[in-house]
């Protein structure tokens, strides 16, 4: 058996699509490592000059309804949290400070897609379901901050403008739906040194 490629999963919480993509994550684990490293998804936005879904009237119903339509389709346990958007700084930080790893990054996940809680209305159940103490307390801890800043930092640096975002040999891989686009890049590596792909990743934009 090949040696599997190495691979980084920027996520929020915050996320359904996030959730919908770490669900379906084990299609790709048997020619990835993946790693799951949080971010702060409303600081990537800002950085990238992008918006969520969440921010725009017209395509945040749109939006939320597919996710149902599409967790649906998946076969994917889904209920949408009391609100939406909400601040995921405090949970980020916990996972952070922990240094999640797939389990406890799923069942974060869980709680907020499957439970359809908030993080921050609950804390102590949230850390139970965790497996942490119930008394553990919100991170304030300055080096735990400036990691999930440091990670939010590096996602913009690794092409990231929004989550789930995988990057796999300097490429990055947005969205639920690239899964099977990521799948067929390692069958085909050189996917994008072929003339269509090269040409697509270099068009002259006519509105500049």
């Amino acid at each position: 058996m090949s040696e599997k490629i190495s691979a980084t999963l920027y996520y929020d919480i915050i996320s359904p699509f996030a959730y919908l993509y770490v669900k379906q994550r084990k299609r790709l684990e048997q020619k990835l490592d993946i790693k799951p490293v949080p971010i702060l998804l409303g600081g990537l936005f800002r950085a990238t000059e992008n918006k969520g879904p969440g921010e725009i009237a017209a395509k945040r119903p749109h939006t939320y309804q597919f996710c149902v339509w599409q967790a649906e389709k998946l076969g994917i346990p889904f209920r949408f949290p009391e609100h939406h958007p909400f601040m995921t700084v405090a949970p980020q930080r916990l996972l952070v400070e922990h240094q999640a790893n797939w389990e406890m990054v799923e069942r974060a996940f869980d709680y907020v897609w499957m439970e359809g809680k908030d993080p921050n209305l609950s804390w102590p159940e949230f850390c139970i379901y965790l497996g942490l103490p119930a008394d553990t307390a919100k991170p304030e801890n300055p080096e735990v901050k400036a990691q999930l800043i440091a990670n939010t930092n590096q996602a913009k640096v690794d092409g990231a403008f929004g989550v789930p975002a995988l990057i796999v040999n300097q490429h990055c891989f947005w969205g639920v739906d690239t899964i099977d686009w990521t799948l067929d890049y390692l069958a085909r590596p050189g996917m994008f040194n072929e003339a269509s792909y090269a040409y697509a990743g270099n068009v002259p934009n006519g509105l500049a």
